[in-house]
């Protein structure tokens, strides 16, 4: 199975998360280098949360892409929804108690770069970031 087949499958957060570490292992797992742990953690929350996001906020999932870059993974997700939530926009603070506000933003803005949210043709948007992955020391 490819890349573009296996993002092809991809409906779920876990299968997101699946995607991204086989990803992750074709780029940087080679017999001279891995990528950092902490750095995949930091990739696999990213990827669940804003999956989960397309998923109950975004009117469903309407696609996932995961690239290898030089500077890490390029992450995509598609949904149907046209509304941008206000958070993106925000500092990454956390939410004060009771104020009905998620961690998920905050999380995305400060493990993730290159925060970009653009309409898709046809209806719906597409949030890119750029999550570093380096290699392991």
């Amino acid at each position: 199975m490819t890349s573009a087949d296996r993002a092809t499958a991809v409906t779920t957060a876990a299968a997101a998360r699946e995607h991204t570490r086989l990803v992750v292992r074709e780029r940087w797992d080679t017999a001279t280098r891995t990528a950092r742990e902490e750095d995949v953690i930091d990739l696999m929350l990213v990827v669940s949360e804003l999956v989960t996001n397309a998923l109950r906020h975004g009117d469903g999932l309407a696609a996932f892409e995961a690239v290898a870059t030089a500077d890490g993974v390029l992450l995509a997700v598609h949904d149907h929804s046209d509304v941008v939530p206000d958070a993106v926009h925000g500092a990454g603070a956390f939410p004060l108690a009771g104020h009905g506000q998620g961690y998920g933003w905050p999380i995305i803005i400060r493990l993730a770069r290159d925060i970009v949210v653009r309409p898709r043709p046809g209806g719906g948007k597409t949030i890119s970031v750029l999550v570093p992955v380096r290699d392991q020391a």
